[in-house]
């Protein structure tokens, strides 16, 4: 009994502790991220490993179960977790789901000086949910990936064009490029490189002094993604079957129990990224998920860094290891989905998540559910579709989808992963004959034949 209660004594302290550390009680419910997640499993580790440390010094554990800190573990993590998804739920509840959308500016600064400092400071005051700076650039090779104001500087401006195609493989559009100053410290051959850039992508390049005589309250982005989702002007007649409004009970179980049963193959690949790859393990990309709001999904990460110290760009054909060809193949990199599946930005089965610029013509049916991490169109050809059969396949799923149809995508899921990804012309007739409420978003025939636009999902 006296060991049983210092027990709980000495981890309720030890508990307590790493909550404060951690910032556990930090967190806002409506907006619990994946981040989030991570920090309660650091917290219950860190608090079990402080208990067991005291106990063994002043008992040697004599008398308490080797068992016990591994339950209390589970124990205190799932409660965690119920409590956190219960507050989320009743604060989302609270909010209303017809939230505007807003399109965010993405800019590359270029310039490590003052000029820059001061407007990334007054983005982040002002216009944060508006416009912000993903990326700094600077000549000097001392700032190479150094940070100011939490913005990292990936490399000299001569890379501007790398930059902006690894942001894109993230899905995070370049809107502006902002010089700071009048040519931020830039050599001639430089600045014609970095204008002759922006004229071929159509971006808008700026100088830092131009830039405050221009009104930032009517600017919502590009004018050419003015509008890139394509929403039908009524959605008021599509009703989703009634199944998809009870799956999110069903995919918070299923991804809670996956978690812990793949918890060993998480942690052996976590391990194979950092020794192939190096650290971080994970790969971020942000992608548009439900009613058109961005959503950051997670992965492994299969490819090396795209520069090295000096900031020099490494070969496309050297970033891919055989570890990351190995997980690719068999969707090990997908895992981390299940972080995105338990806090409700996700779901196991339904239309995948897409780049922005891979989004269907109409693609305002499909975004009415939740992505998943594998759907019906993943199954019936993945990579080999078009955006267009893409979003056929996506809507007639929303369409018929019940507990029967996602154990069998399960099941042509596991299939796929042996035999790869191949199209099926039974099931694109079938999608492309569906008969939708709104004819503007129903696929042509014509359309559906496009050529196939190839990419990694």
């Amino acid at each position: 009994m006296i060991v049983a209660d210092s027990f709980a004594l000495i981890s309720m302290a030890a508990t307590l502790i790493a909550f404060r550390v951690f910032r556990v009680s930090s967190t806002i419910p409506r907006y619990i991220s994946v981040g989030d997640l991570l920090n309660l499993a650091k917290a219950v580790l860190a608090g079990e490993l402080m208990t067991a440390i005291v106990l063994f010094t002043l008992t040697r554990l004599d008398g308490i179960p080797r068992s016990v800190p591994a339950v209390h573990a589970l124990i205190l993590g799932a409660g965690l977790l119920a409590s956190r998804g219960l507050a989320s739920i009743a604060e989302r509840n609270r909010c209303s789901a017809d939230r505007p959308r807003t399109t965010v500016a993405n800019m590359i600064l270029i310039g490590v000086n003052d000029w820059s400092v001061l407007f990334m400071k007054f983005l982040r005051a002002r216009s944060r949910q508006h416009r912000r700076v993903i990326a700094l650039l600077d000549e000097d090779p001392k700032w190479f990936g150094r940070s100011a104001n939490g913005v990292q500087v990936f490399g000299p401006p001569a890379e501007l064009e790398a930059i902006i195609e690894e942001f894109a493989t993230h899905g995070v559009r370049t809107d502006r490029v902002v010089v700071g100053g009048e040519a931020g410290g830039l050599s001639e051959e430089t600045l014609t490189v970095v204008k002759g850039l922006c004229a071929r992508r159509h971006l808008d390049l700026l100088f830092m002094p131009d830039l405050f005589g221009i009104g930032f309250a009517g600017y919502a982005g590009h004018p050419a993604h003015a509008d890139p989702l394509h929403w039908p002007s009524s959605l008021a007649e599509f009703r989703p079957t009634p199944y998809l409004r009870f799956k999110r009970l069903v995919d918070a179980v299923a991804a809670a129990i996956l978690i812990l049963w793949l918890m060993p193959l998480l942690l052996i690949a976590a391990i194979l990224v950092i020794l192939d790859v190096g650290s971080p393990v994970l790969f971020w990309q942000q992608r548009i998920g439900r009613d058109g709001r961005e959503l950051q999904i997670y992965k492994l990460r299969t490819l090396r860094s795209p520069f090295d110290r000096r900031g020099q760009r490494i070969p496309e054909e050297q970033r891919l290891s055989w570890i990351g060809r190995l997980f690719r193949q068999t969707r090990i990199d997908e895992l981390p989905q299940l972080l995105n599946v338990l806090v409700g930005d996700m779901s196991l089965i339904g239309p995948r998540p897409l780049l922005l610029q891979h989004q269907p013509p109409n693609s305002a049916i499909r975004l009415t559910v939740r992505p998943g991490i594998t759907g019906w169109a993943q199954v019936n050809g993945g990579a080999n579709l078009s955006p267009t059969e893409k979003e056929a396949l996506d809507v007639w799923y929303i369409c018929h989808a019940s507990p029967s149809l996602d154990l069998r995508i399960v099941v042509m899921t596991l299939f796929s992963l042996l035999r790869g990804d191949r199209r099926s012309e039974e099931a694109l007739a079938q999608a492309q004959t569906l008969q939708v409420l709104q004819p503007d978003v129903r696929p042509t025939r014509d359309e559906a034949r496009a050529p196939v636009a190839m990419q990694s999902d």
